[in-house]
Order: structure tokens, then sequence, then C-alpha cells
């Protein structure tokens, strides 16, 4: 079977190597190249810690389970100078200053109830585990199957073992498609016309766009996110962690701008602060804004931070959806074609299992999955023509 993956980041890419690794003649299309956006302008983050129960929580639990192994073979498989994945799975570490203990203490039990490891650790334990952070907290719940990796890495990693499976990486635009008899037969690039069985729409924040030219529109929007990283120094920060209104900031629809704490190590000695989040279309002139609010708040959590010198800040658009859950599945409007978008800022975490419900959706492979609440049909997310 002929498959287009248009979109090379890590959900293009974890996509390309499922459907390679099962036999499909897979052709990976990107109008820059690999992990050149969104996946190379994020933290890495493979959580469980900020997912309540639902549909999203069933995907990171899966997809959590799914990295370790992937990460592992990924790089058994390096070649050629290839750098590491770094994944970590350092776990980690929610906490909440005075009058937010109760809620982040019930967050937690929901969670539980859905299998989620979260353990309260009392103050000695909290210290042992982070002697650096700040005395004002007062609840920390540890999560020890959060974990990290270098996203930029693990998405040329998964792009090269696509290609080792047989994939073809074209870099050019997508700008139309030819079909026959109600199905996509062919699109039409600026390299060309490549003839297709099926297309998977993987283009992040302009698959919104990318579905429009191919007839079948999505309301996905682009949310701007703004990361800090500092000068390399000795270890201070030993989990990922962030604050508990970080959950709230994932989760609210609110366009204007919101930042939340979220610090950890890497393993070239600097520290990445986030996060911001804010709709404002593809304006790439984000301002000190985000970074000044970042900081202060980075500060209070890690006051060692006040002395921390900054390296630089950098900035991503995240695909966001209106009902806050991932694209993944058939296009209703149009045959042949599919999505897996998005995801907004947990695409990285949750790119396994998306790539399970696309090759279920495209090749009939088994999954244990429920795909119902993420298809393309539900109401609010197929955009007018």
């Amino acid at each position: 079977m002929r498959i287009a993956v248009i979109g090379a980041g890590v959900v293009g890419a974890t996509c390309a190597f499922e459907l390679a690794e099962r036999g499909a003649e897979v052709v990976l299309i990107d109008r820059v190249g690999i992990a050149a956006e969104t996946s190379s302008r994020c933290e890495g983050n493979l959580l469980v810690s900020d997912k309540a129960p639902g549909p999203e929580a069933e995907l990171a639990i899966h997809s959590n389970a799914r990295w370790r192994a992937l990460a592992e073979r990924l790089d058994a498989e390096r070649e050629g100078g290839q750098p590491e994945t770094e994944f970590e799975a350092k776990g980690g570490v929610v906490v909440a200053f005075p009058g937010g203990e109760e809620a982040l203490r019930r967050f937690a039990a929901t969670q539980r109830g859905i299998g989620v490891r979260a353990e309260e650790l009392g103050a000695e334990r909290l210290l042992a585990a982070e002697p650096h952070l700040s005395p004002e907290v007062v609840v920390a719940i540890h999560y020890p199957d959060d974990a990290q990796l270098q996203p930029s890495n693990a998405t040329q990693a998964l792009a090269a073992a696509a290609i080792r499976r047989g994939a073809r990486l074209v870099v050019a635009e997508v700008t139309g498609s030819r079909a026959e008899a109600g199905r996509i037969a062919a699109i039409e690039t600026t390299a060309g016309a490549i003839e297709v069985d099926a297309v998977v729409n993987c283009a992040g924040p302009w698959a919104g766009e990318l579905g429009r030219r191919l007839g079948a529109p999505l309301d996905i929007r682009p949310r701007r996110g703004v990361v800090l990283v500092t000068t390399p120094m000795p270890q201070r920060v030993f989990h990922k962690v962030y604050d508990a209104d970080y959950v709230g900031a994932v989760g609210s629809g609110d366009a204007t701008l919101q930042t939340s704490t979220v610090v950890e190590s890497t393993p070239g000695g600097t520290v990445l602060i986030g996060s911001s989040r804010e709709r404002v279309g593809f304006d790439e002139h984000p301002g000190v804004d985000p970074v000044r609010a970042i900081a202060a708040k980075a500060t209070r959590l890690f006051p060692f931070l006040e002395e921390t010198i900054l390296l630089r800040s950098y900035f991503g658009f995240r695909p966001y959806a209106p009902d806050h859950l991932p694209v993944i599945g058939e296009d209703p409007r149009v045959g042949g074609l599919f999505h897996a978008t998005g995801h907004e800022g947990a695409g990285i975490g949750l790119a396994p299992a998306t790539a399970e419900l696309v090759a279920h959706a495209v090749l009939g492979a088994p999954t244990s999955l429920d795909p119902v609440p993420f298809l393309p049909g539900r109401p609010g997310i197929g955009a007018a023509a």
C-alpha cells in the first residue's frame, strides 16, 4: 500500500516508522525537513502526570510504556554518528504552593484510579529528591513514570528507522491532490505528483491548512510556546518539576498569554524552563513578556535560578484542537485521507499511541486503544472549506 505521510515532525516520523515496519510503501514529505518545526522547539516531555482521567490519559499511559522500548531500540540501531535519543526515565515531581495543596491531592487521587502511579512525598523525602526546591512548597506528588527525551534527536532517529525499512523522504510542499472515484489518488507537490493509496496529515499546527488543500479543512490552530535555556551547570534539578497550575494551563482554551512553571535539567547540564501558551496565529515575535513571566515563576520554584545566566530562549507553534483532544483517524469527507494532529504540547509523549491508531485506521492493524474519541468526524473539528 502506498502511503504519503505529510509532516516530518515526531508524529509524522513515528507514523512513517510504524507503517513502514508493517510493510507499507511510505513516502515521508515535509516542506522543510525532519524535525524542522515544532518537534525541535519543545522540551521533549513524556508525561502522564498532567493528564486527567479520560481518552488522552489512556493514550499517554499507552505511549509512555511504548516509549521505553522504542527509545532503547532506536538507540541500538544508531549508525553514522547519529545522536542518542537521550531518553531519561527521571520521573516527575508536581508541587503546590499554599492554597493549591488540596486541588493537587484530589487530582492525583483521580489519576490513581486509572493506574497512574502518584505518591505524595513528605518533607524529608522531598528535600532528598529536590534539595534546591523552594521551602514555600507545601505538597509534592512524585510521578515515577514521567520521562523525557531530546525531541529533535528522537524524531531524526524515527525517520532514519523508517527509511531503513524502505520509506523515502521528499522535501517539498504539498499544494493539492487528485481524486479518483471519491478517493485521493495522488498528491501534488512542488517536486511533482506522487501517486498514493492513502495520505496521513501529520502537519501539526499547519494541519488545518493542509486539510483545506486536500479538500477537508480542520479547526486546528497554532498555539505559541516559549522555553528558556540556561548556561550549563552542575545538576541541581533531578526530576521534571512543575507547579500544579501547569495542568490548568494545558487544558485552558484561553487565547491570551498563560504561563506555568516547568523546570528540568538536561544531560548537557543546561536547565530547560517553561512554559507559556498563547494563540496569536503564526506570529513569530513573542517579545519579552513570556520570558519575563516564565522567569519570575521559575525563580519562585527554584530560587537559585535567580543568579543563573540565561543562555537563550526559543519558541514553537503547537497544534491546538478546540476540544483539547488529538485528531486521529480517517476523514469522513475525503476517502483515503487520514489525520494525526491536534496534540498541542503533548505530541512527543503521545506519538507512539498515535502511530498505532493510524496503523489501525489505514492498515487494519490491531490495537487495544479505543479510536472513537479521536476521530476527525466529531463535532467542532471539521472546518468549513
